[in-house]
């Protein structure tokens, strides 16, 4: 049973899609989103929480709701931007607090594994707020004792979002003309599709290799997606 939080975003979409139509994953996707996707299938249960104005152990309570008992595996494709976000505080509170409240939730219903999309750069003492908060998660998740933990740093994502944004579209069409021309260490800068991220995610799921934290930049990402 995989808990993904982030199911409405860019990533998550894809990876939902992904596996729920993939043959080989034949366990259950509980994708907990505020409002409901829409969407009847087999393998989804899709709890309508608003997680953001709850703690933990409504969030329990909620699951329990919903016959969650169990969780193996934990992804979070959670993600804002400053500008959609509004505030420091609220972008900190979904891209740290709402990554970790549903890291301890899952942890607490005996997950292993954690698979997290984060982002190229990410360090806890960058002088960037956005690429700050991005090393404090992958910081604290490692606190929690998941046996194993994915970390995938994606650069400029690529692909449409429901909603516009027109100066992430600019900067897609940027990453389309000088990815080609970044080559070794730089490669990690390289901009990379959504659904190739979600194709990495889907095959780490499965792979259940070494214990410890694993980071994947571009180059690890296209390999993963290709081994499917």
């Amino acid at each position: 049973t995989v808990l993904l939080a982030g199911a409405t975003g860019l990533i998550g979409i894809e990876l939902l899609a992904r596996l729920l139509r993939d043959e080989r994953f034949d366990g259950r996707i509980v994708a907990p989103t505020r409002r409901s996707i829409g969407l009847s299938h087999p393998k989804l249960v899709n709890p309508v929480i608003d997680a953001m104005n709850l703690g933990d152990l409504a969030l329990l309570e909620r699951l329990a709701k919903a016959e969650i008992a169990a969780i193996d595996t934990y992804v979070s494709c959670l993600g804002s931007t400053l500008r959609k976000a509004g505030s420091r505080g609220v972008f900190q509170s979904i891209d740290h607090g709402l990554v970790l409240r549903w890291a301890r939730i899952t942890r607490t219903l005996g997950a292993r594994q954690a698979v997290l999309v984060s982002s190229v750069g990410a360090d806890p003492t960058s002088r960037s707020f956005y690429l700050h908060v991005k090393g404090e998660v992958e910081r604290d998740l490692a606190k929690l004792d998941f046996a194993r933990i994915d970390i995938l740093r994606p650069a400029q994502l690529l692909g449409e979002r429901e909603e516009s944004r027109p100066l992430e579209r600019a900067a897609q069409l940027a990453a389309r003309f000088y990815s080609p021309w970044l080559k070794g260490d730089l490669s990690r800068y390289r901009g990379i599709d959504a659904a190739t991220v979600a194709a990495a995610m889907a095959q780490l799921i499965e792979e259940h290799g070494a214990a410890g934290q694993h980071i994947h930049h571009h180059d690890e990402m296209q390999a993963l997606a290709a081994s499917r």
